[in-house]
């Protein structure tokens, strides 16, 4: 059985490679994607694996927009790091899910129950996964509120050049002032629209409008130049590149 797995994080996406290896042999994962974008072009150049392993919110979606687009669905195995209200709708619709950080014990019952529900419950199957999608309709920050001395300012995302950690704290930056913000840049990538915002490092959300130039930079990455400017080099990760470049050309 040939595997795909969709997984925009790629400490995650290896960890799951290496789960799958030693756990279930009998699947050879021959490809790791790491976007939307990315999965949609593979799977228009390439015949449709067995089985995905597909991660819910991706970088620049989610998994479900791909799926929307496939003709036909494969076996998937959904991964979520999504609280308790989300994993419900999955219990609801009977589709298994691995909650990260995976567990080898849970990836084994994942599929040996996959393999169940596509022997008695095919012709079922499809109109589940549509029904679950519903549950993960996008919704996305529109404002921020944030403190300013003694008084709160509320931000609109729109306004938003970009958001950075820096020494234990997170920051946004606006056209003119640059505020701390009560969040960390795990919990902001999915408060914020992928198409508008894209993660290029552990340190960096960038919005698409304040890119202003892109540069080629040592150890196949990116060098950007932003607006407002950094004090600092602002470097897309090598990891990041090829979904940052189909993110900024969408």
């Amino acid at each position: 059985m040939k595997a795909v797995i969709i997984e925009d994080e790629a400490l995650s996406a290896k960890r799951l490679d290496k789960l799958v290896k030693e756990s279930l042999p009998s699947i050879e994962v021959i490809a790791i994607l790491e976007s939307v974008n990315q999965a949609l072009a593979w799977f228009n150049e390439n015949t449709y694996p067995d089985l995905i392993f597909l991660d819910i919110q991706l970088n620049d979606g989610t998994g479900f927009e791909i799926l929307k687009k496939l003709d036909g669905y494969p076996h998937i195995i959904f991964t979520t790091a999504y609280e308790q209200y989300a994993l419900d709708a999955f219990k609801f619709n009977s589709i298994d899910y691995l909650l990260k950080p995976i567990d080898k014990s849970e990836l084994i019952n994942a599929y040996d129950k996959l393999e169940q529900i596509h022997r008695t419950e095919e012709s079922a199957y499809h109109d589940k996964i549509e029904a679950l999608s519903k549950h993960f309709l996008p919704t996305f920050r529109e404002r921020f509120l944030v403190k300013v001395g003694m008084q709160f300012k509320s931000i609109a995302t729109q306004d938003i050049a970009y958001f950075y950690y820096d020494d234990g704290l997170s920051y946004l930056q606006t056209n003119n002032q640059c505020l701390p913000i009560d969040y960390t840049l795990d919990q902001l990538i999915n408060e914020l629209n992928p198409k508008e915002f894209f993660r290029i490092n552990r340190q960096f959300i960038v919005s698409l409008n304040a890119v202003k130039e892109i540069h080629s930079y040592f150890n196949s990455r990116l060098l950007l130049t932003l607006e407002p400017n950094t004090d600092t080099e602002v470097v897309v990760s090598r990891e990041r590149v090829l979904s940052f470049k189909l993110w900024a050309g969408q």
